[in-house]
Parts: structure tokens; C-alpha cells; sequence
């Protein structure tokens, strides 16, 4: 896949980048670079390779998942500078 001016400038556009005409020649070709790159991995074999969580040997730490501590909402809003009806009232910022 290849990468051209007006692709550079379309994705400049969609990452609302400014760009200017003199950058676009230089960012087509990282983009190519880029893409020439993930091929280049493509291309490699990984199957029966787990994932890996880390770049060291480690298991991931789980936990049960069990209902615990189930504080009622009155509690929940509590601490809260204002609440009604177990519900946080927050200021109005849209208008």
C-alpha cells in the first residue's frame, strides 16, 4: 500500500492537523515508512505465540468477581455537596 499526496492531506484533515503543502512530500513518505513496516511484521509467523502481558514472565493478578459492600445510594451521595432523591446535583453548564 502506498501513500500519496492527497491521502496525506485527507488524513490531515480527518486528525484536524494543519499541514502545509512543503510537509506533505515528508509526511507520505514516513506514512510509507510506516505502512512498509507493518507489512514488514505481517510477514512474520506467530502462530502459538500467547500474548504477553509484560515484557518479563508474570502472571496476571485476578480476583472473584463477587458482589461486595452493597452501600445504599443514600450512603453513596452522602459526602456529596449536594444531592435530591439519592441523585448528585451538579451545576448546569449547558444552557
Amino acid at each position: 500500500m502506498s501513500v500519496d499526496q492527497a491521502t496525506v492531506r485527507r488524513i490531515a484533515h480527518l486528525a484536524r492537523i494543519a499541514v502545509t503543502d512543503d510537509e506533505v512530500p515528508h509526511l507520505a513518505q514516513e506514512l510509507n515508512a510506516m505502512l512498509a513496516f507493518v507489512e514488514e511484521l505481517s510477514a512474520v509467523n506467530v502462530d502459538g505465540v500467547e500474548p504477553m502481558t509484560s515484557v518479563i514472565p508474570m502472571k496476571m493478578k485476578l480476583r472473584d468477581d463477587v458482589v461486595s459492600d452493597q452501600a445504599g445510594a443514600d450512603i453513596i451521595v452522602a459526602n456529596a455537596p449536594a444531592s435530591e432523591d439519592n441523585f448528585f446535583m451538579v451545576p448546569k453548564v449547558i444552557e
